[in-house]
């Protein structure tokens, strides 16, 4: 606007030419924004979390952001509090890390207090809600828990932001310098003197590369949105596509969520492990022990998909009340219910049985290598309190469970493999069923699997993190040690998770990916959410990604060009006593047709290739020979033509003339590899400059040229091409060079 102004004071209107351009580039990016906006909004709809709230009399469901003080709400597994509230009714164990940072599972029960931002683990309860919004407590916690953190960007815009900053610094004494220079030192005129310094500034400005940078975002987000890609975070797109280490659990993500059980074996029938199929589905014994099973499960909270499964297998009507229930933990990986006055749990045979385990750990193997999910149903001698279990625990049953893979899970793993990204299973199941499942869905190295439960220190989880691939038995706060780990090395890593256990995980991941299936909290700390829960989805994500970086990365080396040259000749103009060849008008015509237009479609098309390197760095190495070019072959017209005595206007329209040449030539090199579309596009851009040149040549400050002026540039132009494809040789011998270096 202040360029404008000075432009206008001076009356050279003519080189206002730019402000339709910023105009237009307004109005695109508003109109994405907006259409975005409508995409991303119909989604979040799907995604907003509603809570079962006491109204008039009757439960209804609602949005958590329709909550009012003093509303009664239902909260159960796999739930976040949404506001600071008081437990009326009901037990429930509650994480508080997201606030804290402490991974202990706490008891809430009547009389306590809930906190907004943690989330439940299991049971179930009523709460009257105190401090709603941004009156609660721990509210600006819980954003941070939620969100990113304010600053944190992907690589691309911080060097995005580095680069229009660092150019910003730079172009104002150098601006103000060359007016100076050029109205006191040169003799200019006052108008000359200020379209001279507006045109420099102009050149050294990408005035469009942030804004197509971030349509193209907005772009990604609003297809991936058509894929039933929910985007918290743009920056995740990105992250994604740079992606190395993807930690994944087995269920709902190797496996469809939903799980069955196979059947159940007495373990007084361990003979039958090796056929299970001739076990007896009818016996006197076995019906018993169903019925005190459909007894068990069905007094348990339903709040995980082993619960659902259990219930929808024993369903005999229950004959005895439960004295006490202890829902599930993931880090006691049981649950319990005292019935007639015995206690029975239903868990993980190794947490369970203790040290007992070995006597059974011979027909448990015999199913876990076969793939099933094995839960041991025993009577518990000590009373439940919800902790870990200490005193003797004898089997009754074994249940086997099992879950389908996700069908193309094989050819999404294999898809990763190939572009050089590592798996990791990470998952609260046994180490061998897992491992199992793993081989079967194609992951490379799934035999390399180690029980979670052995790790006993935070050293030994960090070594087991470089040395194995399915990690079984695994505590949430294993799980976010994993992570950090994995980050430590220098891999970026990406977690998928949809329980309230991979939360902490999930929050501590380069990327971090839920299923909107799975529990609200995970949804609210993911930063992508799968909203069909299609794991398949994640290649379309990741070449979206590339997409991106890779076409803004193209199209930046040609904004970059034009800083590059237009800094190197402000200097140049400064040094030696020239005025600046170029008017503000002739800018905005080279920028139109060689960059702004060209870099619209490049960056909006497929580009599926891997990245490689740091984005800036890229970036100068394909900016730089072209940069260089240009202000070889200007500053070597400009002080030919002042030997010879050639007019201003003929030199200004000689350089309008080079400088588009220069930047056909990079348009063409960047738009390998030559396809129809491209060679249609570059043809375009050269017929839309022509016409340009042609019919509005008064605009442009387009002058006839003298045939001494004529005879220099066509010299120059020559030499162009060969310029070009040497400093383009020497560029990549320095890189090559600084390879070998380590630089």
């Amino acid at each position: 606007m202040i360029i404008a102004i000075l432009l206008i004071v001076v009356g050279a209107f003519r080189d206002l030419t730019f402000l339709p351009i910023i105009i237009a580039n307004m109005l695109i990016g508003i109109i994405q924004e907006l259409r975005s906006k409508k995409i991303l909004d119909d989604l979040t709809i799907l995604n907003t979390p509603k809570i079962m709230v006491r109204r008039n009399g009757s439960d209804q469901e609602i949005l958590a952001d329709e909550l009012v003080q003093d509303d009664v709400i239902t909260l159960s597994a796999g739930g976040q509090i949404p506001a600071d509230a008081l437990v009326l009714s009901g037990n429930i164990t509650v994480n508080e890390a997201l606030i804290t940072g402490e991974a202990d599972e706490i008891v809430k029960k009547e009389g306590d207090s809930l906190f907004s931002g943690s989330f439940v683990i299991s049971g179930e309860c009523t709460a009257k809600l105190e401090k709603v919004g941004k009156d609660s407590y721990i509210s600006g916690l819980m954003l941070q828990a939620t969100q990113t953190k304010e600053g944190e960007q992907s690589e691309m815009i911080r060097a995005l932001n580095r680069l229009v900053q660092t150019v910003g610094v730079i172009i104002l004494p150098i601006g103000a310098i060359l007016f100076l220079q050029q109205y006191f030192f040169s003799g200019a005129t006052m108008k000359d003197s200020v379209t001279g310094m507006v045109a420099a500034i102009l050149g050294m400005i990408p005035e469009g590369l942030y804004l197509l940078a971030s349509v193209a975002m907005v772009v990604s987000v609003m297809r991936l949105g058509k894929q039933k890609v929910l985007i918290h975070d743009m920056k995740c797109i990105e992250t994604l596509a740079r992606v190395n280490v993807l930690c994944v659990d087995k269920t709902g993500t190797i496996t469809v969520p939903e799980m069955e059980v196979a059947q159940f074996i007495l373990a007084k029938d361990q003979s039958l492990a090796a056929k299970e199929q001739e076990a007896d589905q009818q016996s006197e014994d076995k019906n018993k022990i169903a019925k005190l099973l459909s007894d068990c499960v069905r007094a348990l909270p339903c709040d995980n998909a082993t619960m659902e499964a259990l219930q929808q297998y024993f369903t005999e009507p229950m004959e005895n009340s439960a004295e006490k229930i202890v829902p599930f933990s993931s880090a006691t990986k049981y649950s319990g219910v005292v019935l007639a006055g015995k206690a029975y749990v239903v868990g993980a045979p190794e947490f369970v049985l203790r040290q007992d385990y070995a006597a059974v750990q011979g027909t448990i193997e015999v199913f876990l290598e076969k793939g099933y999910r094995v839960l041991v149903f025993a009577e518990y001698e000590g009373d439940l309190d919800g902790k870990e279990l200490t005193e003797k625990a004898s089997p009754i049953a074994f249940i086997l469970l099992n879950n389908a893979i996700r069908e193309g899970a094989m050819d999404t793993f294999r898809y990763f493999s190939k572009r050089g990204v590592e798996v990791k299973v990470i998952s609260g199941d046994n180490p061998v069923t897992v491992s199992e499942i793993a081989k079967k869905a194609g992951i490379r190295h799934a035999e390399k699997q180690v029980d979670a439960a052995t790790l006993k220190t935070a050293d030994a989880v960090r070594k087991a993190a470089k040395k194995y691939t399915v990690f079984g038995r695994v505590t949430p706060e294993q799980k976010r040690l994993l992570v950090q780990t994995l980050k430590e090395q220098g891999k970026t890593v990406a977690m998928t998770g949809d329980g309230v256990n991979d939360i902490l995980a999930l929050k501590d991941a380069d990327c971090s990916i839920a299923m909107a299936s799975g529990s609200e909290a995970a949804s609210h700390v993911a930063q992508l959410v799968l909203l069909d829960n299609d794991f398949n989805k994640m290649p379309v994500v990741v070449m979206e990604g590339r997409r991106v970086v890779n076409n803004i990365g193209r199209t930046a080396s040609l904004y970059l060009v034009k800083n590059i040259f237009s800094m190197l000749l402000a200097v140049f103009s400064m040094l030696f006593l020239i005025d600046y060849p170029l008017e503000p008008s002739q800018v905005s015509l080279i920028s139109v047709f060689t960059i702004g237009i060209p870099s619209f479609f490049l960056a909006l098309e497929q580009n599926r290739n891997q990245i490689h390197g740091h984005f800036l760095t890229n970036v100068l190495i394909q900016a730089l020979p072209a940069g260089i070019t240009d202000f070889i072959v200007v500053s070597g017209l400009v002080i030919f033509c002042r030997e010879f005595g050639v007019e201003k206007e003929c030199v200004s329209t000689s350089c309008t003339i080079l400088i588009a040449v220069v930047g056909f030539m990079i348009l063409y090199h960047i738009a390998k590899p030559m396809t129809t579309p491209h060679a249609i596009l570059i043809a375009a851009m050269v017929i839309g400059w022509l016409f340009c040149m042609l019919f509005f040549s008064e605009l442009f400050a387009i002058t006839t040229i003298t045939g001494k002026c004529a005879m220099l540039m066509i010299v120059f132009a020559v030499i162009t091409e060969p310029v070009f494809r040497y400093l383009i040789q020497l560029v990549e011998a320095v890189q090559k060079w600084g390879r070998k270096l380590k630089f």
